[in-house]
């Protein structure tokens, strides 16, 4: 009888049930005002793009999401074969290890390797010294170029792909890997014919999810001079003031978007397949010495190397030599801003997401299933599409409100909602709403129906059962989810520089300001400051894979 009441979903309070519909809702309102401001903007914009940008915008982002997808596939995989599937010195080293580059922004390691890269930087400037050769009697290769921002967001964003292929190959049952070998085959066939094809799912999820982040980026390839999509719209908005141009821009990238998403979800469904015999016997580590553990102690190394290592040291040499005091009361300034933004948003994204993950599980259906997969949406689209989804109708509203009170009270409201911080927290909140629902949910699976049961048996309604049974059992993955948010939007740019009220610069905007002016020594303290931040939710899964 337990069992039978303990599956029976209690309906959610009321309050619960329209909380969660209005989040549901506030996450779709910018996608829907991207779409009708597109489609009402007229076609002389969209055609003049067409003829001008547009085909250059397409080319450039599609080419960096190839190159990309390839880049994040070949390391992201093959690491995690190497530390899950064979044994050679450093392998406990470099399970985490491999994680540390998920804590940098691409655009900082944009500033970092332009230090180190470029024509007046340390490699170019040892080459001509030793070589004796002048400025035009060599080739090297230009790290402001495409080529150079898919290097930067491959270095920062194969540890998706790491994370979601090494969790489905440990997940795996070493059988159908030894019935290959003793087939015949070699380790490397083996791995190719029978791990990958098992572990593609979670591999095409992960590559999905870095993709989705290249064609969200905004600092790198505004610095690199590479013109993508995210690069339009805010030219658009901004140096151009075309508003019907960024919001046609904005749609282009959303359906992309969109689209990801779909074949994410898509990949995410279809990751349940794995061997049912994966309990029965483990696969045995191949054990690796001589050329072969040298080669993969080299192939985990360099991306740990080039991607954490190379840019804090460059980061350190720029930052020590530099005028910037972080101390001052102007970088105080920032890094409050900084803290307010992330903390704020945070706390605001967490009880959204709480609301959304609790309505889903008192009242399960459609209704509540839709209201999460809207909610989940956002993080397919980029921050710059977000902030043009919400400055159209909100600055539309703070002009109507304005010429309002001006024809009624001859008083002037200003921006009373487009220049206040609150309608950038809640873009923050759309965009990374679906990190936090994610571990919330992962939390709440440790919350066995029974407990419910027994809380409705003790006369307790469903929110002193959220209260008082829920959220002390899920602390863990709450504080999980509020760092997870908190230091995505420390890093967040393209929304932060659309959106910011005036003379409200974060560490973000600093680092891109110093940055577009040259000025990388200043560039590299709240660079710094960013990533040392950026850490502290990569600490927590370092651990999480330890212990694993």
């Amino acid at each position: 009888m337990s069992s039978i009441i303990s599956k029976t979903p209690r309906a959610a309070p009321r309050l619960l049930s329209w909380g969660a519909l209005v989040v549901a809702g506030l996450c779709l309102l910018p996608m829907l005002a991207v779409l009708i401001a597109a489609l009402t903007g007229g076609t002389d914009t969209i055609a003049h793009l067409a003829d001008s940008v547009l085909g250059r915008y397409a080319a450039n982002t599609g080419l960096l999401v190839i190159l990309v997808s390839l880049g994040t596939f070949a390391i992201g995989v093959g690491s995690a074969w190497l530390v899950t599937m064979t044994r050679f010195p450093g392998v406990r080293l470099f399970e985490i290890a491999l994680v540390l580059p998920l804590a940098f922004p691409a655009y900082v390691l944009a500033y970092a390797y332009t230090h180190v890269l470029d024509h007046p930087g340390i490699v170019q400037t040892s080459l001509r010294s030793m070589m004796g050769w002048g400025p035009r009697d060599y080739w090297f290769p230009d790290i402001r170029s495409l080529g150079g921002a898919a290097v930067m967001l491959v270095l920062v964003l194969y540890p998706y792909v790491y994370l979601l292929a090494r969790a489905s190959f440990l997940q795996q049952s070493g059988s159908t890997f030894m019935a290959a070998r003793a087939l015949g085959s070699r380790p490397l066939v083996a791995f190719w014919r029978v791990s990958l094809p098992l572990a593609r799912p979670a591999i095409a999820a992960g590559v999905l999810l870095a993709v989705m982040e290249t064609i969200a980026d905004f600092g790198t390839v505004a610095y690199f001079g590479v013109q993508t999509f995210a690069t339009g719209i805010y030219t658009s908005w901004f140096s151009l003031g075309d508003r019907t141009g960024a919001a046609q821009l904005a749609l282009c990238l959303l359906t992309f978007a969109l689209l990801l998403a779909v074949l994410e979800r898509k990949q995410r469904g279809q990751a349940k397949y794995h061997d049912s015999s994966q309990g029965q016997k483990q696969h045995p580590p191949i054990e690796l010495a001589g050329w072969q553990a040298a080669a993969a102690l080299i192939l985990c190394g360099l991306p740990v190397l080039l991607g954490a290592v190379v840019p804090v040291i460059s980061l350190l040499s720029l930052g020590i030599g530099s005028e910037q005091d972080l101390f001052s009361p102007r970088y105080i300034g920032f890094v409050r801003h900084s803290l307010t933004l992330a903390g704020l948003a945070a706390g605001l994204t967490l009880v959204a997401a709480i609301l959304l993950g609790y309505f889903q599980r008192m009242q399960p259906g459609r209704l509540a299933s839709g209201a999460n997969y809207v909610a989940r949406m956002g993080y397919a689209v980029p921050g710059g599409v977000i902030a043009v989804g919400l400055l159209v109708p909100f600055a539309a509203f703070d002009n109507a409100l304005d010429a309002w009170m001006r024809a009624t009270f001859d008083v002037s409201t200003g921006l009373f909602i487009t220049g206040s911080i609150w309608l950038l927290v809640f873009a923050y909140m759309v965009r990374f709403l679906a990190a936090a629902l994610g571990a919330y949910e992962g939390g709440q699976a440790r919350v066995h129906a029974n407990m419910d049961a027994a809380s409705r048996s003790l006369g307790k309604g469903p929110m002193a059962t959220l209260r008082r049974v829920h959220l002390p059992i899920l602390t863990p993955s709450l504080l999980t989810a509020l760092l997870i948010v908190f230091v995505d939007v420390m890093k967040e740019l393209p929304a932060t520089l659309i959106m910011r009220p005036f003379n409200f610069d974060t560490l973000a905007v600093q680092a891109y300001r110093l940055a577009s002016d040259e000025r990388l020594d200043g560039a590299a303290v709240p660079s710094l400051v960013i990533v040392a931040v950026g850490l502290l939710p990569v600490i927590l899964i370092c651990r999480q894979v330890g212990r694993r």
